[in-house]
């Protein structure tokens, strides 16, 4: 692709702002985007990234003050559509095709190619998308239809449409949330090949590892902000994060220990589901955090799930402060004072179509009854109260849940379970998905937990998480207990010794 300016860069950013009502979301943003480079663009959830990706597409118009420069000449999109056609085109996280035309037909869609003005030619429609699929590496047959193409290729077929439609820029955001491993590594050199050919790629994404295996350069934004912008060879990991978060890595991962309480708070004993767990056994103090540790297809979930009363163990005890709990579902382990902060907290745990309050009250309305109906007052006094002690940032807390970010989502649903004051709280991957400032936050508020005397069992496959907050770890092995280890032994080679048979 030819250079229609002089400049080193492709896309300049200047002094850029956008102000919502009561919020500015971005304060004077500036961001160089160098030719023939992957951009990263990092920054903690509700820093700012998606709002400013938005003002270079067109979907948001920026404060005045600000300047837009794409190939050195000014660029003011007012829609998506003035964006592709200057050559600046995102790639969503999620796509949307049309799923009822086929790989060409979504290639062309809307710059159709015909014979004599009025006819479709479908032939050579079929012939430059199967060309250009073919150039980056990703055959595919085009007249197969976008209901029946994965994920993934829903994602090339996306990337090879803008490389169609001569895009100088490309945006990516999040691109590997929902790849295999072998799609991640495909991507990879589906980006390699579209640099090649002189497309520029700004990267979005919270894996730190991907950042650093694809991007030249990483841009850092926080509270809407512009941070710095640094070669990425030239940044470590932990550096990349202080800059995130405003705060060092060894301040954030980190916990104060204290001796913990004799009290056995709960105690499981051969606890067993066939072909899931075997003969589980375990005691967890108050004000505890235990960790459990293990591959995936180990038992950890299963294991939390039948305490939880989810899907109930065929046999073994459940022991509550010395006495014997009967808990075949989640009401009776409620009544035991069990919460449950599940791994996946859009499919089993918030109702994304509510607002936050109705998201905290859900399990237990009657504090907020009046004559047999809800106190808006006093729903959203609680809510209001838990959005300040968990930092949550939203508006307010009429807002609709699906709005908020992952790691506010998580601090709701934390909220609804600490409203109803567990002795125990299970964390089920309570970080999956969150930047490393939302797990900071989640790491402190379960350091206070534990002061305050709440035994918590923590469910991770973040072995950092696991080293830094648990007391003790439990590891399993394809449903097996196979070691206890208290913090003062705990290494990452001893939990993947024993976690690996």
């Amino acid at each position: 692709m030819t250079n229609s300016s002089n400049s080193p860069y492709i896309l300049e950013m200047r002094n850029v702002s956008k102000t919502f009502p009561g919020v500015k979301a971005l304060d004077g943003i500036n961001l160089r985007v160098k030719r023939g480079s992957v951009h990263a663009l990092m920054g903690e959830n509700g820093a700012g990234k998606s709002t400013l990706m938005k003002v270079l597409y067109g979907i948001y118009i920026p404060d005045d003050g600000g300047e837009l420069i794409l190939d050195g000449k000014p660029f003011k999109p007012s829609r998506p559509i003035d964006a592709i056609r200057c050559g600046l085109t995102m790639v969503p996280q999620e796509i949307s095709p049309a799923a009822n035309l086929t790989i060409a037909d979504n290639f062309y869609l809307g710059r159709e190619i015909t014979q004599a003005k009025f006819f479709l030619d479908q032939k050579a429609m079929d012939e430059q998308a199967s060309a250009i699929l073919k150039e980056l590496g990703v055959p595919m047959d085009v007249t197969a239809k976008m209901s029946d193409v994965s994920v993934a290729k829903a994602q090339l077929v996306a990337i090879a449409t803008a490389v169609s439609n001569d895009a100088k820029v490309i945006i990516m955001d999040e691109p590997t949330t929902a790849l295999t491993e072998n799609e991640v590594e495909q991507l990879y050199r589906i980006i390699e090949t579209v640099k090649e050919r002189g497309i520029e790629i700004i990267f979005i994404s919270h894996k730190l590892d991907e950042v650093f295996r694809v991007s030249d350069e990483i841009t850092v934004i926080r509270d809407g902000q512009y941070v710095d912008t640094k070669p990425t060879k030239d940044v470590s990991k932990e550096q990349l994060i202080s800059m995130m978060v405003g705060r060092d890595m060894s301040e954030m991962f980190q916990r104060e220990r204290f001796d913990l309480s004799d009290e056995i708070v709960l105690e499981i004993k051969h606890f067993t589901r066939a072909g899931k767990y075997q003969d589980i056994n375990f005691a967890v103090r108050k004000g505890e955090i235990f960790g459990i540790a293990g591959l995936v297809g180990a038992g950890r979930s299963e294991i939390v799930e039948g305490l939880f009363g989810y899907k109930p163990a065929d046999s073994g005890e459940i022991y509550i402060k010395g006495e014997k709990a009967i808990i075949n579902n989640p009401l009776d382990a409620m009544k035991y004072k069990i919460g449950f902060v599940t791994e996946d907290r859009k499919l089993t745990g918030l109702f994304l179509n509510l607002s936050i309050t109705d998201n905290m009250i859900m399990p237990k309305m009657s504090p907020y009854l009046e004559n047999f109906l809800v106190s808006v007052v006093r729903a959203k006094r609680t809510a209001n109260e838990q959005k300040t002690k968990l930092k949550i940032k939203a508006p307010n807390v009429e807002v609709i849940t699906n709005k908020l970010s992952g790691g506010n989502q998580q601090k709701v649903l934390l909220a609804r379970w600490l409203l109803l004051e567990p002795d125990i709280l299970i964390l089920d991957e309570p970080t999956k998905g969150i930047d490393v400032g939302a797990k900071a936050e989640l790491y402190k508020l379960m350091v206070e937990l534990s002061k305050q005397g709440k035994t918590i069992i923590m469910i991770t496959s973040d072995m950092l998480e696991l080293l830094s907050m648990s007391d003790r770890v439990m590891v399993m092995h394809e449903g097996y207990q196979v070691g206890i280890i208290p913090h003062t032994d705990l290494t990452q080679e001893r939990i993947l010794e024993l976690a690996s048979g």
